[in-house]
């Protein structure tokens, strides 16, 4: 047996060792998940005062202390949330974007699990040798209308150096305070983050921030590193080959890259996007079961023996991701026929009162987009795209929309119908056919970036398909994720 084999087969037996205790609390997290997720909380839009009543029940708990560490600028409290009574202290903080809540929630199904009976011995194991903080909204008030920014308008995460914020000088504050050993930097991303080279979405992505410029490895980014592999190697199993790292360009007015610098090894975590996950719960799960996991190694301390070469074996992040897109389609302009594909994107509309949304879709590139991918692919070859007419009666009122199959009039080349009174209540159409007023008058059609994706798909004189708002409905089966359409006076 040869030295080289011997030294391969004993790295075998302390990665199998490594894991193999972690990987079997991981699959009990996970199955046992609904036990503790929070249900308080389960849409993305959540605001400070749903998160009241829960701080209100730890600071009664004994197992938990609860402190005001600040307020916003509009006098939102921002609490800290603490457990264990171990000497390393792990700070978790989430939501300093306020339209990034995903971890947010999670938090709070990581704190009823603290609470429960469940997991005696491993939660020994977590709360003696670690003291966890968690500040769950940083930017309450950006929160309250679903915005990154605070009232201020500031990006808390680019206010490290100045600190102009409260909400700024806070973070700072407790990061100092605690001199955190490990700290979690909770956030969501663009759900149109693929991972590099893949059509798979970057679910959740990683960082280890880097410090300065030359982007060094200290013990302090090191260990952040060794972490991540370890998280990574988490969601592996429950979301295969969707997992992104980002560019760790050196950034000096950003919070993950300062505390980096000023001694907390810093774990960045990004919620992407997931198939059919529109509330990004199956995302929340995922962030609950491997920040969790990951307590545990910090708690047990295996995280050191990870090797940190593995970090960089991580798929860097990569923005070529449609909701839908459309290949090889034919499109006739002035006399000539040209082969395009279509990447179709649904920018959300947040409606009054910032709790609930509607889609305006958008095309956002057209022409040879071979290299992108879709979390929905239509195969267009053969298909000629026809623009949609205008239905001839014009209807009283909304509530007629029930008389209609919109079926039979897509099928008819019909795209949009004319309603007299329209409810300004009403902001968008229940159908797949946008609703239009008897004024307005519908553009000329151009295929264009830029313009709501509304069109008819057509085979052999036949049309078969519509994309209506940028949802794909198929005439013959009816099959469609569709959820609105449009309105326009």
């Amino acid at each position: 047996m040869t030295i080289k084999y011997l030294n391969v087969l004993l790295l075998t037996i302390i990665t199998t060792q490594l894991y193999a205790q972690p990987v079997e609390i991981t699959n009990s997290l996970y199955e046992t998940y609904d036990s503790y997720k929070e249900p308080a909380l389960n849409k993305r839009r959540i605001k400070h005062q749903e998160l009241v009543p829960l701080v209100k029940g730890y600071r009664n708990n004994p197992k938990f202390d609860v402190t005001t560490v600040g307020s916003s600028i509009e006098g939102r409290t921002l609490s800290l949330i603490s457990i264990g009574k171990g000497e390393t202290d792990v700070f978790l903080w989430s939501q300093m974007h306020g339209d990034e809540p995903t971890a947010t929630q999670a938090i709070f199904d990581i704190l009823n699990f603290l609470d429960s009976d469940d997991f005696i011995d491993e939660k020994e194991e977590i709360l003696k040798n670690l003291r966890l903080h968690f500040l769950p909204m940083l930017n309450p008030d950006g929160a309250e209308v679903f915005q990154r920014r605070n009232t201020l308008g500031v990006d808390i995460n680019r206010d490290a150096l100045r600190l102009q914020s409260p909400e700024s000088k806070t973070l700072k504050r407790v990061r100092d305070s605690l001199s955190a050993n490990f700290g979690f930097n909770l956030h969501d991303q663009s759900t149109y983050y693929n991972a590099e080279r893949t059509n798979k979405p970057a679910t959740v992505s990683y960082l280890a921030p880097a410090y300065n410029y030359e982007k060094d490895i200290n013990e302090v980014r090191g260990n952040a590193m060794k972490v991540i592999v370890y998280m990574n190697n988490i969601i592996q199993k429950y979301a295969p080959g969707q997992v992104g790292r980002y560019n760790d360009d050196f950034e000096p007015r950003a919070f993950g890259d300062n505390i980096q610098k000023w001694g907390t090894s810093t774990i960045l975590i990004e919620s992407g996007g997931y198939p059919e996950d529109i509330e990004k719960q199956e995302i929340r799960k995922l962030n609950y079961v491997s920040i969790l996991s990951a307590i545990y190694t910090i708690a047990k301390g295996n995280y050191k023996d990870i090797n940190l070469e593995d970090y960089e074996k991580i798929p860097e992040n990569d923005r070529k991701l449609f909701d839908l897109k459309i290949e090889g389609v034919s499109y006739e302009l002035m006399g000539s026929e040209y082969i395009l594909d279509l990447g179709i994107q649904r920018p959300e509309v947040d409606m009054k009162g910032h709790n609930d949304f509607w889609y305006s879709s958008r095309i956002i590139d057209q022409g040879d987009l071979s290299t992108y991918y879709g979390y929905k692919t239509f195969n267009a070859e053969g298909y000629i795209l026809k623009p949609g007419k205008i239905y001839p009666k014009t209807l009283k009122s909304i509530q007629e929309l029930n008389k209609l199959n919109p079926l039979e009039l897509l099928k008819s080349g019909y795209t949009y119908i004319r309603v007299e009174q329209l409810d300004e209540n009403i902001l968008y159409s229940p159908i797949p056919l946008h609703i239009i007023s008897t004024t307005y008058k519908v553009p000329k059609f151009n295929l264009s970036v830029g313009k709501n994706p509304t069109f008819l798909l057509a085979k052999d004189q036949k049309i078969e398909t519509a994309v209506i708002n940028g949802f794909l409905v198929d005439l013959e089966t009816g099959d469609s994720d569709f959820v609105n359409a449009m309105i326009y006076k």
